[in-house]
């Protein structure tokens, strides 16, 4: 199943063949099918993750989520080294 797409702007042939020539050796059509991919999977993850949307999770009055829940320091924050 062949189809052709026609592609008049100067400005958008410029940036497909420089993706082309960085990216996939020149191929101009993996260039665009790349791109394609590309935009495919940052729509997908705009939606919710992991069920956070509004009323998925439900905090304890009180709790303040902009705290830490520990007074100890992390060790990245110590510059302590772990014993493995």
């Amino acid at each position: 199943m062949a189809t052709v797409v026609t592609i008049n702007r100067p400005d958008v042939v410029a940036l497909i063949e420089t993706v082309a020539t960085r990216l996939t050796d020149g191929n101009k059509t993996e260039a665009v099918a790349l791109a394609m991919r590309r935009l495919l999977d940052m729509e997908a993850r705009t939606g919710s993750l992991f069920g956070i949307h509004r009323g998925s999770v439900r905090i304890s009055e009180g709790v303040d989520l902009t705290k830490p829940f520990s007074d100890e320091p992390n060790d990245a924050e110590t510059g302590r080294e772990l014993e493995h």
